[in-house]
């Protein structure tokens, strides 16, 4: 089932499902939240989309989403992953004990059938005049680019496509789960062009396809291939394949709103151009493209919704590290697809003259309010303030407060009191869930002090000299002896992920790195060495203590039965270790 539950995890964020449970406020990187297993009054309780992690630091309770639903819900791990792969969308009958093999092979099939399906439209393109009339003339497309990205063009009988696969030896049941079938078994596209949605590499996950006229308002203009085994819209990145190369060389990618702006901004040479589906940007998105680039230039339409999408992007942008500007379309063109067809050297030039998402921002609530009227300012200086309180930086954040209270009039101190009265402008939120009653009982880890420990030296690698002479089996539990000989075998390497060596002990690993950017993040070398030193302390201390009161048991036993030479060494060896107990002490 390990195949199934990377899958859920991959599909679900760990703080939306955890949100339901605990309310949640953004702490930085992290969440933070009452815990819901003790009657804390003050937020102990941590969530790590990062890591997708959670610790409790009044209960010492911690793991990952499976472990949450386990202790919230009080079921076992498979009730817990049955429960999330509802949630996730994730059918685990395909996951038996070879799902890992079939999933595979089915996966390996569907690939074939689009790329087949992706054929057989481009032929379908060649020989139909009033799709090479649209796609060459209509939309000014060139050749090279039309085969670059593979565009075709799907004919309008009901199930030309689905014939030419089964004769390939595809069944029905392949091409529903490859998206190429509507809900009665024909061709989910019939007589529209037809653009393959690829993955980073270039294979064909699905596609999108757009109506050559815009006559019929019945039809949508657009139809996209639902969510498979391969394709999911929350994660693909339109255009990534082709636009790679150039966002490596740049050092940013452009972000538009609609695929065949993507195509356009391509054929003119402006090629680090990509596309999420409309608006609807997800973290994923930005940290497919932060591994080729940190600078990201956003292109949504400055209307209502591209200005709610932009404000969305905020937090996600600060969440993943990604350097937000927003791209401003010039000559009143309603997309870079209009503008290009007027002088592509003009989107090109909107593209360079990107500004900071803050100041876009402010710009165009300035813009819409009558910045002469009290009324005016009122309503600028509260949009301007919800958006600013999302940053993270609090010296950029006093500066944009500052650059406000200039524009009003104002005083930046009041400006942040009224940053703080302001309420987040979200729906509210449905009640949270109930916990189940026998998962509140909290126990007690005696040995979360060694988890302290080890927080501070996964983060400090000059704190690894101390660990020298440290004998591993004074630490309790597998996880921290394992992670103790990684530190000695590996001195001076600082860790924010868990290595290759410690993959067995996943979860335990990013729960103590939880621990040390909650904890130790903000401390100074000099305080977490001592720190460490005195931590290292108190676990020789009370191994030795331990030791001690084993051998006084044993003392005991040889005194009962009378046997002198045996309590006379056990009573030698606890005086010893009383004198190393106060000595450490000292």
């Amino acid at each position: 089932m390990q195949d199934a539950k990377e899958e859920v995890r991959s599909r679900l964020n760990i703080e939306d499902v955890i949100g339901e449970y605990v309310q949640l406020k953004r702490a930085g990187r992290n969440f933070k939240g009452l815990s819901p297993f003790s009657g804390e009054k003050t937020p102990s309780f941590v969530v790590s989309p990062d890591k997708h992690i959670w610790h409790d630091f009044s209960s010492g309770r911690g793991g990952d989403i499976f472990t949450f639903i386990m202790e919230v819900e009080g079921v076992d791990f498979r009730q817990a992953l049955e429960h999330l792969a509802r949630k996730a969308g994730v059918e685990l009958e395909v996951y038996d004990d070879n799902g890992g093999k079939e999933r595979a092979e089915t996966k390996k099939r569907l690939l074939k059938a689009l790329n087949l399906a992706t054929d057989y439209y481009q032929q379908s393109l060649i020989k139909n005049p009033h799709a090479v009339e649209y796609v060459f003339k209509k939309r000014r497309l060139s050749k090279q680019i039309v085969t670059d990205f593979r565009i075709g063009y799907a004919p309008a009988s009901g199930d030309a496509l689905v014939q030419f696969l089964e004769k390939k030896g595809f069944t029905k049941k392949d091409l529903s789960e490859a998206g190429l079938t509507n809900q009665y078994g024909g061709d989910m596209f019939r007589g529209r062009m037809t653009v393959p949605l690829m993955d980073s590499v270039g294979q064909v996950i699905g596609f999108t396809a757009r109506t050559l006229t815009d006559d019929d308002p019945k039809s949508p203009k657009y139809l996209n291939t639902p969510q498979t085994m391969l394709y999911d819209k929350s994660r693909h990145v339109f255009g990534l394949s082709q636009a790679k190369e150039a966002i490596r060389k740049n050092d940013y990618a452009v972000i538009v709103e609609g695929n065949l702006d993507v195509i356009s901004s391509h054929q003119v040479g402006i090629t680090g151009v990509v596309a999420t589906a409309g608006t609807a940007m997800t973290e994923y998105h930005l940290r497919a493209l932060k591994r080729l680039s940190e600078n990201v230039r956003l292109a949504f339409d400055g209307d209502k919704a591209g200005l709610a999408a932009t404000e969305r992007a905020i937090p996600i942008a600060e969440l993943t590290g990604v350097e937000l500007t927003i791209v401003s379309l010039t000559d009143n063109a309603k997309d870079p697809d209009e503008l290009i067809q007027k002088d592509p050297a003009l989107w090109q030039q909107a593209i360079n003259n990107s500004k900071p998402v803050i100041d876009w921002l402010l710009d165009q609530y300035e813009a819409r309010e009558d910045m002469s009227t009290v009324p005016g300012k009122a309503k600028f200086t509260d949009a301007a303030l919800r958006v600013i309180r999302l940053l993270q930086n609090s010296t950029v954040k006093q500066q944009y407060i500052q650059l406000v209270a200039d524009k009003i009039g104002g005083i930046a101190a009041s400006l942040t009191e009224r940053m703080a009265q302001l309420k987040d402008e979200v729906a509210e939120k449905p009640a949270l869930k109930q916990v189940v009653p026998a998962a509140r009982e909290t126990t007690y880890d005696e040995y979360s002090y060694q988890d302290n420990l080890l927080a501070l030296a996964l983060i400090d690698a000059s704190t690894h000299e101390l660990f020298k002479d440290v004998i591993v089996e004074t630490f309790a539990g597998e996880e921290r002896k394992a992670v103790v000989k990684y530190l000695m075998e590996h001195p001076g390497k600082t860790i924010d992920d868990t290595p290759k060596g410690l993959q067995k002990y996943d979860t335990y690993v990013k729960i103590v790195l939880l621990k040390a950017d909650a904890r130790y993040a903000d401390w100074n070398d000099q305080d977490r060495y001592f720190e460490t030193a005195r931590l290292l302390r108190q676990v020789t201390t009370e191994h030795k203590q331990k030791q001690k009161d084993i051998l006084t048991e044993q003392l005991r036993d040889a005194e009962t039965m009378g046997d002198d030479a045996k309590a006379s060494e056990i009573r030698s060896r606890i005086n010893d270790l009383i004198k190393e107990i106060q000595s450490a002490k000292k």
